[in-house]
């Protein structure tokens, strides 16, 4: 139990998937306007990359290991997440308009997001596993979702801020990503 802590908080913290390996920044960047829009935008990542890194797990230990089919890996987890992608989009469609409208083109980039494909084969690359994807997928997941919903806080405080000319809009944003790596850089220890 205490492997699963310690592998959700260093995929989290530590080896945060997007301040520290700098994966799924189009949405990160995009949808970071609002703290609502990028809480559901964290629990939406959550949710498919939670579920995506179980059902990869099962998929290339049952079927690809034994067919020796591991080099279709990369296609067969792109074709897991888009389909939970749909999954995700049709139930916020009817359950959450206001939500799904927010997000916009940027739920459907979910299925090229390289940060839920990466967490899949991360897992494969480091041999976890079923219990350990999940974990593994789950702090990954929970790592986008700390980091974009404090850069969408940090982000709706400056609205309030007279900012130079040459650094309004997505200068900014950027100078601010790369506190926020520097800051997270300091849970290198941590583990």
């Amino acid at each position: 139990m205490s492997e699963l802590v310690l592998i959700i908080i260093g995929a989290a913290l530590v080896n945060n998937v997007v301040l520290s390996q700098f994966y799924g920044l189009c949405s990160f960047l995009g949808v970071s306007r609002q703290t609502k829009t990028a809480a559901g935008m964290g629990a939406a990542v959550v949710f498919v990359i939670t579920i995506a890194s179980a059902v990869a797990s099962l998929l290339y230990d049952f079927v690809l290991v034994p067919l020796n089919l591991e080099f279709l890996e990369t296609i067969v987890f792109i074709l897991v997440i888009a389909g939970l992608v749909q999954f995700v989009e049709m139930y916020l469609k009817k359950f959450r308009p206001a939500l799904y409208e927010s997000l916009g083109v940027f739920l459907p980039l979910i299925t090229t997001n390289c940060a839920v494909l990466g967490a899949a084969l991360k897992n494969v690359k480091d041999g976890y596993n079923f219990s350990q994807s999940v974990a593994s997928g789950f702090g990954t997941a929970v790592g986008y979702m700390i980091a974009i919903v404090v850069l969408a806080g940090i982000r709706e405080r400056m609205e309030d801020n007279t900012i130079a000319k040459p650094f309004q809009g997505m200068p900014v944003v950027l100078f601010t990503a790369a506190l926020m790596a520097i800051a997270f850089n300091g849970f290198t220890g941590l583990i």
